[in-house]
């Protein structure tokens, strides 16, 4: 792969440990049915705030020496965009002056059991720092975070929304996790008047309903897709790429997106179908193999691309292996073996801070991952509109109209449609 100044990104990019994991930003089906739980503040976390996006941190894969590390920033053009330094993120706990009625909640909902429940643990762990800082800081507003297990799939969220807007104390929730999910229960959240505040549904759709509370924290898809494809035909070179995708949501959006904008590079040939929980990709390897293209494009989840690359090998296919934020985690390495090296994913997500990354650790028992500076983030806009004097859902929902402010990931403002205003991509390399 060839880059032009990638090294320079790598310069600014602290070397501290980061579970690169689970983005959560799809539609699954399948599953057991989701549970229901409840759950407070975790226990104590490293003291200290946590600082802007400068730094950051490469995956530590749990296979090998191979790690899912950052190379470059881009832009909707594919273009090199300096990361940005010396800002400071707002910190959850405030001045710890904020009271609030007793029970005031928060809601999480994500999967959290089940094959993809990586996808949505981050998330929550992330938001566990913010809160467990806040209520350490403020004795006179405790603040609950209650969890919603969805397991990413929408016939169970549409089991579990009925119970989030039905709980009285919960104000606001950050989810859901997957875009699926998300465009299955955004109707009864709207209906409910209950601010949604996704860290990772990214099908571009979404914000196209004309749901006026909901707000999503990361770039869309319409973004990342043109911005990978021009990243791949400019910065990279490929002159040949094969677009496989499979049957969730995220992944034909995705797929449709980076086929648009790789042109005439996508080969139309050898584009594929797959789907979720297929495991046999030989008659698409062997497709492939013959179409002898400079990359492959995968639009899916880890679960499927770890077998997909390995069997790519297999076959003899030596192009590189390109996919995004679902396949951006851990597991995809520890699956796909010495199959996944150099390996290029993208995410809308960007490194965790090395203080965050510590603060995180030692609160969770396990490093951050993709979006767990999202859960972050986006925990910590609730607990500031809460600090302000919001007690209510609707309060909630204009507080983070009006928002503006820097995060750990990058700043934070809306437009009328709920998209951010401003929205980068990040490319990470398995090496």
């Amino acid at each position: 792969m060839h880059r032009r100044s990638m090294r320079a990104a790598l310069v600014l990019v602290a070397a501290a440990t980061l579970t690169v994991s689970a983005c959560g930003s799809k539609s699954t089906t399948g599953g057991a049915a989701g549970t229901t739980s409840a759950a407070g503040s975790s226990p104590a976390s490293a003291s200290g705030s946590a600082s802007g996006s400068a730094s950051g941190s490469s995956s530590a894969a749990p296979s090998g020496d191979l790690a899912i590390n950052p190379e470059v920033q881009i832009d909707i053009d594919g273009k090199e965009v300096p990361v940005s330094t010396g800002t400071t993120a707002v910190d959850p706990a405030g001045d710890g002056s904020a009271t609030c009625p007793a029970g005031t909640s928060i809601a999480m909902a994500g999967a959290l059991t089940g094959p993809n429940a990586a996808l949505g643990l981050n998330i929550l762990y992330g938001a566990n720092v913010a809160i467990d800082k806040h209520n350490k800081a403020n004795p006179n507003c405790q603040v609950t975070v209650k969890q919603f297990d969805t397991e990413g799939d929408p016939q169970k969220a549409t089991q579990v929304a009925p119970q989030i807007v039905n709980d009285a104390s919960v104000i606001g929730l950050l989810g859901p996790a997957f875009s699926g999910e998300t465009k299955a229960v955004g109707p009864i959240f709207s209906q409910a008047g209950l601010l949604s505040l996704t860290a990772s549904a990214t099908n571009p759709d979404l914000t196209k309903n004309g749901w006026t509370n909901f707000f999503r924290g990361l770039a869309n898809d319409a973004v990342q897709g043109p911005a990978v494809a021009k990243y791949l035909v400019n910065a990279a070179g490929y002159k040949k790429v094969c677009v496989v995708k499979d049957n969730s949501d995220y992944g034909v959006g995705l797929a449709e997106e980076i086929t648009t904008g790789l042109g005439d590079v996508a080969d139309s040939s050898c584009a594929a179908d797959v789907k979720t929980g297929d495991k046999d990709f030989s008659a698409t390897a062997s497709l492939i193999n013959s179409a002898q293209p400079d990359a492959v494009f995968y639009a899916g989840y880890y679960a499927e691309a770890a077998p997909f690359v390995q069997q790519l090998r297999e076959n003899g296919v030596t192009a590189a292996f390109v996919s995004a934020d679902g396949t951006n985690d851990p597991q995809f390495v520890e699956q796909a073996g010495s199959s996944a090296e150099g390996a290029i994913l993208s995410c809308p997500c960007g490194p965790a801070p090395e203080e965050f990354a510590a603060e995180y650790t030692a609160l969770n028992g396990s490093a951050p991952g993709v979006y767990s500076t999202e859960g972050y983030d986006l925990a910590t806009i609730m607990l500031t509109g809460i600090d302000s004097g919001v007690t209510d859902r609707a309060g909630l929902i204009d507080y983070v109209k009006n928002y503006t402010g820097q995060g750990l990931a990058r700043e934070y403002k809306w437009d009328s449609t709920g998209e951010l205003a401003s929205s980068l991509i990040w490319i990470y390399k398995v090496g």
